[in-house]
Protein backbone atom coordinates (compact mmCIF):
# COMPACT_ATOMS: atom_id res chain seq x y z
CA UNK A 1 0.00 0.00 0.00
CA UNK A 2 1.36 3.14 -0.85
CA UNK A 3 1.57 5.71 2.14
CA UNK A 4 1.62 9.31 2.73
CA UNK A 5 4.56 10.46 4.65
CA UNK A 6 6.25 13.29 5.94
CA UNK A 7 6.47 15.89 9.35
CA UNK A 8 3.18 16.55 10.98
CA UNK A 9 2.32 20.39 10.18
CA UNK A 10 2.05 22.96 12.26
CA UNK A 11 -1.90 23.16 13.26
CA UNK A 12 -1.89 26.11 16.34
CA UNK A 13 -5.08 27.24 15.89
CA UNK A 14 -4.13 31.13 15.41
CA UNK A 15 -2.46 30.02 12.34
CA UNK A 16 -5.18 27.37 10.58
CA UNK A 17 -8.40 29.73 11.31
CA UNK A 18 -5.67 32.62 9.63
CA UNK A 19 -5.19 30.48 6.60
CA UNK A 20 -8.67 29.11 6.02
CA UNK A 21 -9.85 32.89 6.50
CA UNK A 22 -6.96 33.58 3.91
CA UNK A 23 -9.08 31.28 1.46
CA UNK A 24 -12.72 32.10 2.16
CA UNK A 25 -13.80 33.80 -1.05
CA UNK A 26 -12.99 30.40 -2.90
CA UNK A 27 -13.46 27.74 -0.37
CA UNK A 28 -16.65 26.29 -2.07
CA UNK A 29 -15.61 26.80 -5.37
CA UNK A 30 -12.89 24.95 -4.90
CA UNK A 31 -14.64 22.16 -2.73
CA UNK A 32 -16.71 20.95 -5.43
CA UNK A 33 -13.95 21.41 -8.03
CA UNK A 34 -11.14 19.98 -6.36
CA UNK A 35 -13.82 16.60 -5.75
CA UNK A 36 -15.92 16.94 -9.02
CA UNK A 37 -18.80 17.71 -6.89
CA UNK A 38 -18.95 14.60 -5.03
CA UNK A 39 -18.46 16.91 -1.31
CA UNK A 40 -22.10 16.90 -1.81
CA UNK A 41 -22.77 13.12 -1.72
CA UNK A 42 -20.70 12.81 1.04
CA UNK A 43 -22.19 15.49 3.26
CA UNK A 44 -25.21 13.81 2.35
CA UNK A 45 -24.08 10.76 3.54
CA UNK A 46 -23.15 11.64 6.77
CA UNK A 47 -26.34 13.63 7.43
CA UNK A 48 -28.47 10.81 6.89
CA UNK A 49 -26.52 8.83 8.87
CA UNK A 50 -28.23 10.56 12.10
CA UNK A 51 -31.55 9.10 11.05
CA UNK A 52 -32.99 12.97 12.12
CA UNK A 53 -36.79 12.81 12.60
CA UNK A 54 -37.17 17.12 12.75
CA UNK A 55 -36.88 17.72 16.33
CA UNK A 56 -33.03 16.98 16.79
CA UNK A 57 -30.64 19.95 18.08
CA UNK A 58 -27.39 19.58 15.80
CA UNK A 59 -23.82 20.51 16.66
CA UNK A 60 -21.96 21.43 13.54
CA UNK A 61 -18.32 21.72 14.40
CA UNK A 62 -15.70 22.81 11.90
CA UNK A 63 -18.49 24.52 10.28
CA UNK A 64 -16.86 26.55 7.69
CA UNK A 65 -19.25 28.03 5.20
CA UNK A 66 -22.11 26.09 6.40
CA UNK A 67 -22.45 22.98 3.72
CA UNK A 68 -23.31 20.81 6.68
CA UNK A 69 -25.81 22.75 9.23
CA UNK A 70 -27.64 23.36 5.42
CA UNK A 71 -27.69 20.36 4.42
CA UNK A 72 -29.10 19.10 7.89
CA UNK A 73 -32.61 20.14 6.54
CA UNK A 74 -34.36 18.03 9.27
CA UNK A 75 -32.68 19.25 12.15
CA UNK A 76 -34.93 21.66 14.41
CA UNK A 77 -31.81 23.41 15.21
CA UNK A 78 -28.27 23.93 14.14
CA UNK A 79 -25.52 25.58 16.11
CA UNK A 80 -22.30 25.58 13.46
CA UNK A 81 -19.12 26.51 15.50
CA UNK A 82 -15.87 27.73 13.83
CA UNK A 83 -12.64 29.86 14.41
CA UNK A 84 -12.64 31.07 10.89
CA UNK A 85 -14.27 34.54 10.92
CA UNK A 86 -14.29 34.87 7.20
CA UNK A 87 -15.54 31.53 6.94
CA UNK A 88 -18.47 31.80 8.96
CA UNK A 89 -19.35 35.65 7.43
CA UNK A 90 -19.77 33.74 4.00
CA UNK A 91 -21.45 31.17 5.75
CA UNK A 92 -24.04 33.34 7.09
CA UNK A 93 -24.58 34.78 3.99
CA UNK A 94 -25.44 31.39 2.55
CA UNK A 95 -28.25 30.72 5.85
CA UNK A 96 -29.55 34.17 4.99
CA UNK A 97 -29.43 33.78 1.51
CA UNK A 98 -31.63 30.33 1.93
CA UNK A 99 -33.79 32.19 4.96
CA UNK A 100 -32.56 29.65 6.79
CA UNK A 101 -31.57 32.13 9.77
CA UNK A 102 -34.06 31.08 12.23
CA UNK A 103 -32.97 27.78 12.32
CA UNK A 104 -29.47 27.80 12.11
CA UNK A 105 -27.06 29.74 14.23
CA UNK A 106 -23.86 30.02 13.81
CA UNK A 107 -20.60 31.67 16.25
CA UNK A 108 -16.76 31.54 16.32
CA UNK A 109 -15.71 29.43 18.92
CA UNK A 110 -12.99 26.17 19.50
CA UNK A 111 -13.99 22.89 18.51
CA UNK A 112 -11.75 22.27 21.99
CA UNK A 113 -14.37 24.21 23.91
CA UNK A 114 -17.77 23.88 22.34
CA UNK A 115 -19.30 27.17 23.69
CA UNK A 116 -22.49 25.22 24.23
CA UNK A 117 -23.91 23.59 27.24
CA UNK A 118 -23.62 19.67 28.16
CA UNK A 119 -26.19 17.35 27.00
CA UNK A 120 -27.76 19.96 24.84
CA UNK A 121 -27.44 18.19 21.75
CA UNK A 122 -29.06 14.98 19.77
CA UNK A 123 -26.72 15.22 16.99
CA UNK A 124 -23.21 16.02 16.19
CA UNK A 125 -21.01 16.78 12.59
CA UNK A 126 -17.50 17.27 12.00
CA UNK A 127 -17.14 17.40 8.22
CA UNK A 128 -13.43 17.59 7.20
CA UNK A 129 -12.42 19.31 10.07
CA UNK A 130 -11.37 17.14 12.69
CA UNK A 131 -7.76 16.46 11.59
CA UNK A 132 -7.01 20.17 11.93
CA UNK A 133 -7.47 20.53 15.12
CA UNK A 134 -4.29 20.38 17.23
CA UNK A 135 -5.78 18.29 19.62
CA UNK A 136 -8.41 16.01 18.05
CA UNK A 137 -8.96 13.69 21.52
CA UNK A 138 -10.15 16.88 23.56
CA UNK A 139 -12.40 17.83 20.73
CA UNK A 140 -13.84 14.43 20.71
CA UNK A 141 -14.74 14.83 23.99
CA UNK A 142 -16.16 17.81 23.90
CA UNK A 143 -18.71 16.22 21.41
CA UNK A 144 -19.18 13.64 23.83
CA UNK A 145 -20.19 15.94 26.64
CA UNK A 146 -22.22 17.94 24.63
CA UNK A 147 -24.38 15.61 23.36
CA UNK A 148 -27.32 13.61 25.21
CA UNK A 149 -27.51 9.72 26.31
CA UNK A 150 -27.57 8.24 22.84
CA UNK A 151 -26.75 11.29 20.73
CA UNK A 152 -25.39 10.68 17.15
CA UNK A 153 -21.97 11.46 15.91
CA UNK A 154 -21.27 11.19 12.43
CA UNK A 155 -17.48 12.65 11.19
CA UNK A 156 -16.18 13.18 7.66
CA UNK A 157 -12.63 12.74 7.02
CA UNK A 158 -10.46 12.64 4.27
CA UNK A 159 -8.28 9.08 4.18
CA UNK A 160 -5.64 7.06 1.83
CA UNK A 161 -7.66 4.38 -0.53
CA UNK A 162 -5.98 0.97 0.65
CA UNK A 163 -6.82 -0.96 -3.17
CA UNK A 164 -3.11 -0.31 -5.23
CA UNK A 165 -3.42 1.34 -8.24
CA UNK A 166 -6.18 3.56 -7.29
CA UNK A 167 -3.98 4.55 -4.39
CA UNK A 168 -1.06 5.37 -6.18
CA UNK A 169 -3.18 7.21 -8.39
CA UNK A 170 -4.67 9.38 -5.42
CA UNK A 171 -1.66 9.95 -4.40
CA UNK A 172 -0.63 11.80 -7.28
CA UNK A 173 -3.47 14.19 -7.64
CA UNK A 174 -3.33 14.71 -4.33
CA UNK A 175 0.24 15.91 -3.54
CA UNK A 176 0.72 16.92 -7.15
CA UNK A 177 -2.57 18.34 -8.81
CA UNK A 178 -4.18 19.37 -6.09
CA UNK A 179 -1.77 21.81 -4.74
CA UNK A 180 -1.39 23.65 -8.52
CA UNK A 181 -4.79 24.09 -8.98
CA UNK A 182 -5.89 25.59 -5.06
CA UNK A 183 -2.79 27.94 -5.46
CA UNK A 184 -3.89 28.87 -9.00
CA UNK A 185 -7.31 29.88 -7.57
CA UNK A 186 -7.24 30.82 -4.32
CA UNK A 187 -4.11 32.62 -4.29
CA UNK A 188 -2.73 30.96 -1.06
CA UNK A 189 -0.30 28.19 -1.92
CA UNK A 190 0.40 27.32 2.05
CA UNK A 191 -3.38 26.02 2.48
CA UNK A 192 -3.01 23.37 -0.69
CA UNK A 193 0.11 22.53 0.69
CA UNK A 194 -1.07 22.07 4.02
CA UNK A 195 -3.80 19.77 2.63
CA UNK A 196 -2.33 16.70 1.58
CA UNK A 197 0.37 17.19 4.80
CA UNK A 198 -2.24 17.26 6.99
CA UNK A 199 -4.08 13.91 5.90
CA UNK A 200 -0.53 12.26 5.63
CA UNK A 201 -0.41 12.76 9.36
CA UNK A 202 -3.72 12.04 10.70
CA UNK A 203 -4.38 9.66 12.69
CA UNK A 204 -5.35 6.22 10.80
CA UNK A 205 -8.47 4.96 10.92
CA UNK A 206 -8.25 2.10 13.56
CA UNK A 207 -6.57 4.32 16.04
CA UNK A 208 -8.99 6.99 15.57
CA UNK A 209 -11.65 4.24 16.15
CA UNK A 210 -10.12 4.33 19.44
CA UNK A 211 -9.59 7.55 20.55
CA UNK A 212 -13.68 7.77 19.93
CA UNK A 213 -14.10 4.84 21.92
CA UNK A 214 -11.66 6.55 24.70
CA UNK A 215 -13.85 9.62 24.07
CA UNK A 216 -16.93 8.32 25.25
CA UNK A 217 -18.83 6.71 22.43
CA UNK A 218 -20.22 3.57 21.41
CA UNK A 219 -21.50 1.72 18.49
CA UNK A 220 -18.47 3.15 16.32
CA UNK A 221 -18.69 2.35 12.59
CA UNK A 222 -15.96 3.34 9.43
CA UNK A 223 -17.69 3.30 6.58
CA UNK A 224 -15.54 4.22 4.09
CA UNK A 225 -16.86 6.24 0.91
CA UNK A 226 -15.62 6.57 -2.80
CA UNK A 227 -12.55 3.89 -2.50
CA UNK A 228 -11.70 4.98 0.79
CA UNK A 229 -10.93 8.86 -0.16
CA UNK A 230 -13.29 9.98 2.47
CA UNK A 231 -14.10 7.91 6.02
CA UNK A 232 -17.51 8.58 7.26
CA UNK A 233 -17.18 7.58 11.03
CA UNK A 234 -20.51 7.03 13.28
CA UNK A 235 -20.92 6.96 16.34
CA UNK A 236 -23.51 7.14 19.57
CA UNK A 237 -22.81 8.40 22.76
CA UNK A 238 -22.48 6.17 25.47
CA UNK A 239 -24.68 6.31 29.01
CA UNK A 240 -22.42 6.36 31.13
Amino acid sequence: MVTMTGAAPDKAPDRIASMFDAIAPRYDLLNHLLSAGIDRRWRKRAIASLGLTGRETLIDLCTGTADVALEARQAARVLGVDFAGAMLRLGLEKVRATRQDRRIMLVQGDATSIPAPSACADAATVAFGIRNVQRPEIACREMARVLRQGGRLAILEFGVPRIPGISALYLWYFKRVLPLVGRLISGHGGAYTYLPASVGTFTPPEEFVTLLRQSGFTDIQTVPLTFGIVYLYIASRSGS
